[in-house]
């Protein structure tokens, strides 16, 4: 009877109770929908697409997954490694340097190398002068989908090891030089075991953005399950084999986050460890810390620089395209709209982590699950949804296709990203102010007017700015529910550069990685906290 009472009361519904449950009912509406959709009598597509469809595309998805999660392990542990513990040139000015790859989206990073990798581009005439054509490689191809891919994503494992190098104790990593161990052996001995599974975080994250992405993958004519779902759907028409080709896909990111979870705590343990005093330089030839140096430019100059350049080339004497004042105004309404939503709904999702009951905080977890969701997925799961709920005739006026819908869709994808941060903001507020402020008679709602949201500005502005600016570059599902004739800077792109008019992509291109370098800017200030010199 006790155990029955206890359950209820953690169930019992109120005012942050129920938009926790309204918050958790989003992701979980769309995953309905899509399996509603993808179990129906008459979706019967499931034997074509296992004999024809599955093989390829989750062979090839799988492929791409293992070479973009190896080279941006490599790329991004290894430079992680060298800039913590190795004096090279320019060693400040690189540490913050290989998180500016993150500002470029994988697909503004394809379509600014297609005309320069492309046969009829500069480098080809560069290559068959010294070299013969036949063996020039095939930029639009699985390997090269690999590495470019890795140069644009590679910072999410840059940022974890560091971190978790940083702090690392310098007394292991003195102990290991006292008994004999090289520079390497303490790298593989000591600092990457206790990285690891920081490590394995940033891998699972490069590995949910590969498989969201789209506009890259069509580009390179990579033919993964992420793209087959958009084309299933708005190609061929047949929405319940796209429904059953994301579900498909969901099980391979279900796997992903279950793993990132359990690596996340591991990682969170090993940082407790903490350090007590600034971690030593490993001293070495000056040859050997010039190819250091060189290994760490190499990724920065081909994953931002040489991308930005070949866009100011192509943007050079362009032209204003039609629709881009237009494209220019949805996107910063849509991200407003959105940014201002999930920030609200975050702060309402972390108060009531903090002051709510076991059951009120899973509900605010998996509210925020979204962000493990493909944008294609998602898409197509909201609109089956909202379909659904118009077909009941609830009054609801939201249509699939509709502005409102891809706010929903911003707001459940990117939900994870403002809850998050105010979750974090609120680590840094002593529970001994709730209970001061409870004594003096504020309950819960002046508490977190009159204590939480002044202590929290930095926090609140900075999930605003990072949703607004996912917002802004989001691309799968914005292609798939915007309403028609409705464009914002990344269709913008898409479609310019579908068309193989770069010169009008360029403009817009630019626009976005402007817009990206912002958040870029957010992780540099990490990247300094963490320096100890």
């Amino acid at each position: 009877m006790n155990a029955a009472r206890l359950i209820i009361n953690q169930w019992r519904p109120d005012g942050w109770g129920l938009v926790s449950l309204l918050a958790a009912s989003l992701p979980l509406s769309a995953l309905l929908g899509l399996v509603w959709l993808a179990t129906r009598p008459e979706a019967s597509v499931w034997a074509h697409l296992w004999a024809n469809v599955l093989p390829q595309q989750t062979g090839t998805t799988l492929w791409l997954m293992l070479g973009v999660g190896t080279l941006s392990a490599f790329i991004g542990t290894l430079s992680a490694w060298i800039v913590t513990f190795y004096p090279i040139k320019w060693r400040r000015l690189i540490g913050w340097a290989l998180l500016l790859p993150l500002a470029m989206p994988t697909y503004l990073m394809a379509y600014s190398y297609g005309d320069f990798l492309d046969q009829a581009g500069p480098l080809y005439a560069v290559w068959t002068g010294f070299l013969p054509a036949a063996a020039y490689p095939d930029f639009r191809s699985l390997g090269g989908a690999v590495i470019l891919l890795s140069l644009a994503l590679y910072p999410y494992v840059y940022i974890s090891a560091r971190t978790a190098f940083v702090q690392q104790s310098a007394v292991m990593i003195e102990a290991g030089r006292t008994l004999g161990l090289s520079p390497f052996a303490c790298f593989r001995q000591i600092g990457l075991p206790l990285a690891r599974p920081a490590v394995f975080v940033g891998v699972a994250l490069v590995l949910m953005e590969t498989m969201n992405d789209i506009g890259a993958v069509e580009f390179l004519g990579v033919n993964t399950l992420t793209l087959g779902v958009y084309d299933t759907w708005v190609v061929r028409g047949n929405l319940a084999g796209a429904a059953q080709l994301a579900l498909t896909l969901l099980g391979f990111m279900a796997l992903l986050l279950v793993l990132e979870r359990s690596q996340r705590g591991q990682s969170a343990h090993y940082q407790r460890t903490g350090r007590r005093r600034s971690l030593p330089d490993f001293h070495t030839t000056p040859m050997l810390r010039a190819l250091m140096t060189g290994f760490c430019l190499v990724p920065i100059g081909l994953g931002f620089v040489l991308p930005v350049l070949l866009l100011l080339a192509h943007a050079q004497g362009a032209s204003w395209p039609k629709g881009l004042s237009a494209a220019m105004f949805n996107s910063v309404a849509l991200a407003s709209i959105a940014a201002l939503c999930a920030a609200a709904l975050g702060l309402v999702l972390a108060f009531a982590a903090r002051n709510g009951t076991t059951a009120r905080r899973a509900l605010t977890r998996l509210a925020a699950l979204g962000y493990a969701v493909p944008g294609t997925v998602l898409a197509l799961g909201i609109m089956t949804a909202l379909a659904f709920l118009a077909e009941l005739s609830l009054g609801i006026i939201v249509l699939s296709g509709s502005a409102t819908a891809l706010v929903i869709a911003y707001v459940v994808r990117f939900l994870s990203l403002s809850f998050g941060t105010l979750e974090a903001g609120y680590t840094q507020i002593a529970p001994g102010l709730d209970m001061a402020a409870r004594s003096l008679g504020a309950g819960l709602n002046a508490t977190l007017a009159r204590v939480h949201m002044p202590l929290l500005r930095a926090p609140l502005a900075t999930a605003t700015l990072l949703v607004f600016v996912d917002v802004m570059k989001e691309l799968p599902a914005t292609l798939i529910l915007r309403p028609f004739d409705f464009d914002t800077l990344a269709t913008n792109v898409y479609t310019f550069a579908s068309l193989g008019q770069m010169e009008d992509a360029a403009l817009p291109a630019l626009i976005i990685l402007a817009v990206g370098l912002v958040p870029v800017m957010l992780g540099i200030g990490v990247v300094e906290s963490l320096r100890r010199r």
